[in-house]
């Protein structure tokens, strides 16, 4: 097995049409090694969020390779590629994205439902406990804090044991003291799972505590820097 979890390898893609096309990936090579923590950093439309997208395969590349887990996502059509990131990728979003008329164990259990997991409740209230809302199970988003809806999130992101996690601004939505108690609780659990991290943020500190930070800029990767 390959030593590396993720590999971009001159990657571009062009959002939208016509006039309004733009032009977001322009050659971003990148790799990720299984197990590492990898922050990545720049100014707003440099791109780095457009790379999680690519990577997690929610936006497909115009060309270039995108190899995941040994996977080239080129490869894959829309169903494989699919179940593909339900069983490998746990993604984790600044807005948490959880579905409103769902409780909290049921948003985490339903990711576990789809692949077909008998134990799928089981689970999912287990992962729960672990992120600190073993009393919350039965609430729904609205009835939840900022902070305890990234757990949910976090939960849901984790409770499939993916290899891969990625994680678009997680702490951009809290405030500063919850948002690092939310960067502890996924560094943390991400390690327990012993999961590959790719990290977008905006925050120096928070890429900081990666393993390597890479800089992108204009679409494509600037420089890379051990944290």
């Amino acid at each position: 097995m390959s030593d590396l979890a993720i590999r971009l390898d001159d990657v571009h893609l062009t959002l939208g049409s016509g006039s309004a096309a733009v032009e977001v990936l322009r050659g971003l090579s990148l790799t990720v090694g299984t197990g590492e923590k990898v922050g990545i950093v720049g100014a707003s439309g440099s791109g780095k969020s457009t790379a999680l997208m690519v990577t997690t395969g929610l936006e497909r590349a115009d060309r270039g390779r995108v190899e995941v887990a040994g996977t080239d996502l080129g490869r894959l059509d829309e169903d494989a590629l699919a179940i593909f990131r339900g069983r490998t990728v746990g993604i984790v979003f600044q807005a948490f994205h959880l579905v409103s008329d769902m409780t909290a164990i049921e948003n985490v259990a339903t990711p576990l439902e789809l692949l077909g997991h008998p134990d799928a409740f089981a689970r999912a209230r287990a992962e729960l406990e672990a992120v600190g809302l073993g009393a919350r199970l039965d609430h729904y988003p609205v009835q939840l804090s900022g902070g305890e809806q990234q757990r949910v999130a976090i939960a849901r992101a984790l409770v499939h044991r993916p290899a891969i996690v990625v994680a678009d601004e997680p702490t951009g939505n809290l405030d500063e003291a919850t948002g690092t108690t939310i960067a502890d609780l996924l560094f943390s659990r991400v390690a327990e799972v012993g999961a590959t991290l790719m990290l977008v943020t905006h925050d120096p500190d928070l890429a900081a505590r990666c393993d390597r930070v890479i800089h992108v800029r204009a679409g494509r990767s600037l420089d890379e820097a051990a944290a």
